[in-house]
């Protein structure tokens, strides 16, 4: 059974451990990159006109993602990695979710956070994408040695 674990990284730390993920489980990996960057202006959620902070106050926001999207054929389990912001995915989750076929495949979530918990952003995609199958996996934020499901 072959694993990927898709993920989208702002500043770096979703993406290390999404890495080690991967080595523990022996996945596949794949990283969501904005078409267009985002810098620490962007990333800036006390202002309330940065480009994350626009994105997330509209839920029909889709950021463009940069190079192809992942043939998932040869996959049964993907795993989709990401920081939370206002509590739920970054909207590029979504572009990434609604670009691929993802049916039939379980889906495991992961994420980092500084301040938040996993079961919202999880239930947030689940209420979106209520034909897939969505499984809570874990806050990655320190050491990672296996599986997270």
């Amino acid at each position: 059974m072959k694993k990927l674990i898709a993920y989208f990284s702002a500043s770096g730390i979703t993406g290390r451990a999404a890495r080690k993920l991967a080595d523990a489980i022996k996945a596949d990996i794949y990283q969501i990159r904005p078409e267009r960057p985002y810098s620490a202006a962007d990333l800036d959620w006390t202002d309330r006109k940065s480009r994350s902070s626009a994105e997330m106050k509209d839920e029909s926001a889709r950021p463009a993602i940069a190079g192809d999207l992942p043939d998932l054929s040869a996959y049964e389990t993907l795993y989709i990695g990401f920081p939370i912001w206002w509590g739920v995915a970054p909207r590029i989750i979504n572009t990434f979710m609604e670009g691929c076929d993802l049916r039939g495949r379980k889906i495991v979530i992961f994420a980092t956070s500084g301040g938040s918990s996993l079961p919202y952003a999880v239930d947030d995609l689940r209420r979106k994408y209520p034909d897939l199958d969505i499984a809570e996996g874990k806050l990655l934020n320190g050491h990672v040695d296996g599986d997270i499901i």
